[in-house]
């Protein structure tokens, strides 16, 4: 294990709370005994709340860059990055002496670069064959569930992303404490956290001209997100050590290295025996965000236009597949 360093890479567009995800998580290993390292290559990364012990600024620098080259922040953080590209040995050499430590690597919030661009991926393949074991966190706003579009987008780009990474991928719902910052969810949080059928989600859209012209492509889209089965979300805020510990369990078991130090093991293993049963760790998993999170009236009630009675009288299955959720035990019960 000493000559492997384990890390991950924190991905997601802009605003979705990268850069807090890695100064919080970083604080959070350290306090179980893991040995830190926070690398950050966004050139754009300004006021960071951490101290990064690698800084692509010392390599570029984005304003540099569009001084220098007449660009706007778009093509200029794809210039640095294809610089960074160019310039691997430099990063390589750099976590070279960071072999024993735990890394976190911040990335630039640009979409384009995970999901058309090649420089990000060819740099973590680079960072693979040097001996690295990564684990892609995808960070999304958890806001993004009251509306139904943007939720498809959402779960889109997921899986886009994750098939272009090509890399292990955990998929995280960020500040979860404002899930319902712009309205009330139309399901249950299960249902967005396993993206369960979306074409619930489809019916749920506005009837406007807009919706009703690309409807065959949303459906398509649904169709693709869902056929592939690799999409699903864990609900995250920095503020909650429980959910912190999923997500790091999570990261860990993606990336290798809960197969690793022993006395870290049997530290967490405390930890686990007082944060999760053995058999409702799925339930675990939301029951935090539902309780503390989300107003569990119905969007409708004052109405008397109850939004999940309209939805069982038109499907007798659908109540099954919200109500049930909750009860199901899985087992055998996780071990870090």
């Amino acid at each position: 294990m000493s000559t492997v360093i384990f890390g991950q890479v924190v991905i997601g567009p802009p605003g979705s709370g990268k850069t807090t995800y890695c100064e919080a998580m970083s604080r959070f290993l350290k306090a179980i005994g893991r040995d830190v390292a926070i690398v950050n290559i966004d050139p754009a990364n300004e006021g960071m709340p951490y101290v990064a012990d690698v800084d692509v600024g010392d390599l570029i620098k984005l304003e540099d860059v569009m001084a220098h080259f007449k660009l706007g922040p778009n093509g200029g953080l794809v210039y640095c990055m294809e610089y960074l590209e160019k310039n691997v040995d430099w990063l390589i050499q750099k976590l070279n002496g960071l072999r024993g430590k735990y890394v976190i690597i911040d990335c630039p919030g640009q979409v384009e670069l995970y999901t058309h661009d090649h420089s990000v991926r060819n740099i973590l393949s680079a960072l693979e064959k040097f001996g690295t074991r990564l684990c892609a966190v995808n960070l999304v706003d958890a806001h993004y569930c009251s509306d139904p579009s943007k939720y498809i987008s959402v779960c889109l780009t997921s899986l886009n992303t994750m098939m272009r990474i090509e890399l292990p991928h955990v998929n995280v719902l960020s500040k979860a404490d404002l899930i319902q910052k712009y309205g009330k969810l139309d399901f249950g949080i299960d249902y967005y956290t396993e993206v369960l059928d979306l074409n619930y989600l489809v019916d749920r859209m506005p009837n406007d001209p807009f919706t009703a012209k690309h409807k065959k492509l949303t459906e398509a889209i649904t169709g693709l997100v869902q056929d592939s089965g690799l999409v699903s979300f864990l609900p995250l805020s920095v503020d909650s050590k429980e959910q912190m510990l999923a997500v790091k369990n999570n990261v860990d078991k993606a990336n290798g290295y809960c197969f690793g130090s022993k006395t870290e093991e049997r530290h967490l293993n405390a930890m686990m025996s007082s944060a999760y049963g053995v058999t409702d760790f799925e339930y675990a998993k939301t029951s935090e965000v539902r309780e503390k999170y989300l107003d569990e009236k119905p969007p409708n009630e004052d109405d008397d236009n109850d939004s999940d009675k309209r939805m069982d009288d038109a499907d007798p299955e659908f109540e099954e597949i919200t109500n049930d959720l909750d009860k199901v035990d899985i087992g055998p019960g996780f071990q870090v």
